[in-house]
C-alpha cells in the first residue's frame, strides 16, 4: 500500500505534464529562431561582403565609378529586397529593432533601388549610384558581421564598437551625396519618362511631384533615424563598458 502511495505520489500530474510540454515547445521555438536568424544574417554577411569586393574590383580595375551598379547592382537590389524580412522579424518579435524605423529604411532603399536606381539607365552610372552603393556595403558587412557574431558568442569588443560607430560618417554620406543627390538627378529622367503615370494617375499626383514630396521629407526622417542610431550607440556601447568592467 505505501509502494503504490509513493508510486503515485512521484508520477507527474496532468497539469506538471502540460507545462513540460509547453516549456519543451517554447524551448524549440527559440532555438529554431536562433538557427534562423543565424543562417539568415550570415547569408547576408557573405551577399554584402560579395557587393563591397565587387564595387572595390570596378574601382581599382577601371580607376571609374560608373560601373558600379552593372558590377553589383543585381545582387544588392537581392539583398535590400530580401532584407525586407526584417520589418517581419521586427513585429514578430524576433530582433528587438522597432517596426516603424526598420519599416522606413527598408522602404526607403527599396524605392531608391527599384523605382529609380532600376527604372532609369541614364543614371546608373552617375557617381551618387558608387556613393549609395559603397556606404550601404561597408555599413552592412559591419551590421550583418555583428548580428552574426552575436549570435554564435563569439563577438569581440572591436565590432561591437564599430557597428555603434561606423554609422557616424557612412550615414550621411550615404544619404546626402548619395541618395538625396541621386533623386534630384533623376528628376529630369523622371519627367521625361513620365514613371508610373498609370498608378500615380489614381492619386491625382505624378510620380515627379511624389519624389519631390519625398526629397523634402527626406531630412526630417533622415535625422529621426540618425539620432536613434546615435541612442542605441549610448546604450549599447554603455551597456558593453559596463559589461567588461
Amino acid at each position: 500500500m505505501c509502494a503504490a502511495q509513493i508510486s503515485l505520489s512521484s508520477s507527474p500530474s496532468p497539469r506538471d505534464c502540460g507545462r513540460f510540454s509547453v516549456s519543451a515547445i517554447i524551448a524549440t521555438m527559440f532555438r529554431a529562431s536562433k538557427l534562423y536568424l543565424l543562417f539568415y544574417n550570415l547569408l547576408q554577411c557573405l551577399g554584402w561582403s560579395l557587393a563591397l569586393v565587387s564595387l572595390l574590383r570596378v574601382l581599382f580595375t577601371t580607376l571609374s565609378v560608373r560601373g558600379a551598379y552593372a558590377a553589383a547592382g543585381d545582387l544588392i537590389c537581392f539583398l535590400q529586397s530580401v532584407s525586407f524580412l526584417e520589418v517581419v522579424h521586427s513585429a514578430l518579435g524576433l530582433i528587438r529593432s522597432g517596426v516603424v524605423l526598420t519599416l522606413l529604411q527598408a522602404t526607403g532603399r527599396i524605392h531608391f533601388l527599384l523605382s529609380i536606381v532600376r527604372q532609369i539607365v541614364e543614371v546608373q552610372g552617375h557617381h551618387a549610384v558608387f556613393i549609395t552603393l559603397m556606404a550601404w556595403s561597408i555599413s552592412e558587412v559591419i551590421r550583418y558581421s555583428h548580428y552574426t557574431s552575436t549570435i554564435l558568442g563569439i563577438c569581440p569588443s572591436w565590432l561591437t564598437y564599430l557597428r555603434y560607430t561606423a554609422f557616424i560618417v557612412l550615414y550621411p554620406i550615404g544619404v546626402a551625396p548619395g541618395e538625396m543627390w541621386l533623386m534630384y538627378r533623376a528628376l529630369p529622367y523622371i519627367k521625361e519618362k513620365n514613371l508610373y503615370s498609370s498608378f500615380f494617375s489614381k492619386a491625382f499626383i505624378s510620380y515627379h511631384t511624389f519624389v519631390l514630396v519625398v526629397l523634402m521629407l527626406y531630412p526630417v526622417l533622415w535625422l529621426k533615424l540618425y539620432l536613434h542610431l546615435f541612442e542605441q550607440r549610448r546604450l549599447k556601447l554603455g551597456r558593453h563598458r559596463t559589461k567588461q568592467s
